[in-house]
């Protein structure tokens, strides 16, 4: 595959593994187009500094458009006929999933068909990447890999299990070359505020800076698996590059409960928990998943993928750039982690 010459389609752009996403494709010479839904407000305040870059207005451009109109979807496939596509656009959080589940399968699940839909008629051999999501998982005993039970508890992770299993419907039916990403939790300063990690450091930076003196959070005992999402995006392309179309977990393989990372950003600030910490049972989901830990042994060996930011690693790049952007005073252990594994840093942001 000729890497500079590659073109590549991608949904969620504006989201944080999309816009992580767009910087890596961008950085090996794919030219990007993205697929942005147009808001009355601006949304892509992740991608602003791409747009805003000399040398890459040849190679990203953006398309408005949504992924809710299949016809719209075909329209920029024929006209762009992409190597590659990164499904990465959905309703992603899970608890909203809740409160709007027709609109979550509409846009998280049905968006898979359209884009599968939308190949059969690209006459070029296009590579597909789907997002999909350890929350799938749901109460299957950890922990959990490719070969582990599907057990949703929520209507986004149904909504992922539909996108799932349409890939493999179109790998098997059609010789399609799709492939899965089961990605476990993964985290970066670009994470959405309202998802719980990015409400912690956020939280915690509010309360130095003396903008707010409590944090509200939900259940604290819940365990997930959390990594450093750059890495995850490092994990995406190299199974699109992979010689042959499959479906792999990313995860770290450990797992840490919402009270230790509310712990580790607080020790991190020397801030006291029990001062300003509450739990909220207005921010518990109808059904909770208590646990996800992943197991990517498969990733490790057929790839060569594995992650090198620790838990506690994550928690200081967070917290350092949630101070930062406060205008306070950071530690900087976190710009230290970063300059250790990623010596040559391919994203622009952060």
């Amino acid at each position: 595959m000729n890497i500079m010459s590659s073109v590549a389609l991608l949904t969620g752009a504006t989201g944080q593994d999309g816009s992580y996403l767009a910087e890596l494709l961008l950085d090996k010479g794919y030219e990007v187009h993205a697929i942005v839904r147009r808001s009355s407000t601006p949304n892509i305040s992740r991608i602003d500094h791409i747009l805003n870059h000399p040398s890459l207005a040849d190679s990203f451009h953006l398309h408005y458009g949504d992924i809710s109109d299949g016809e719209q979807i075909n329209k920029i496939l024929q006209t762009y006929q992409p190597d590659e596509i990164y499904h990465l656009g959905a309703q992603s959080h899970v608890k909203v999933s809740f409160e709007s589940a027709e609109y979550t399968g509409n846009i998280t699940g049905l968006s898979t068909t359209r884009i599968l839909e939308g190949m059969r008629n690209v006459k070029k051999k296009t590579r597909m990447y789907q997002a999909s999501s350890s929350e799938m998982f749901g109460g299957a005993a950890s922990p959990q890999n490719e070969e582990s039970s599907f057990i949703p508890r929520s209507p986004y992770a149904c909504a992922k299990l539909y996108g799932y299993w349409m890939v493999k419907n179109y790998r098997e039916g059609y010789n399609f070359f799709a492939s899965n990403g089961i990605l476990f939790n993964h985290e970066s300063p670009r994470r959405g505020e309202n998802f719980v990690t990015r409400k912690i450091t956020i939280g915690a930076a509010s309360i130095v800076a003396g903008k707010a003196k409590m944090l509200a959070l939900g259940n604290l005992d819940a365990t997930r698996d959390w990594g450093f999402a750059p890495e995850y995006v490092e994990g995406m392309y190299q199974i699109l590059s992979h010689t042959t179309a499959d479906d792999f977990v990313l995860a770290t393989g450990k797992t840490h409960s919402v009270r230790e990372f509310v712990d580790e950003v607080f020790a991190y600030i020397d801030l006291d928990v029990d001062a300003h910490v509450t739990v909220d049972p207005r921010y518990f989901r109808p059904t909770e998943v208590e646990s996800l830990l992943g197991d990517a042994r498969k990733a490790k060996g057929v790839l060569g993928w594995k992650p090198r930011v620790s838990f506690k690693d994550l928690v200081k790049i967070m917290v350092d750039a949630d101070m930062r952007k406060m205008g306070l005073s950071v530690i900087g252990e976190g710009d230290e982690i970063l300059a250790k594994h990623f010596p040559n840093k391919w994203w622009m942001g952060d």
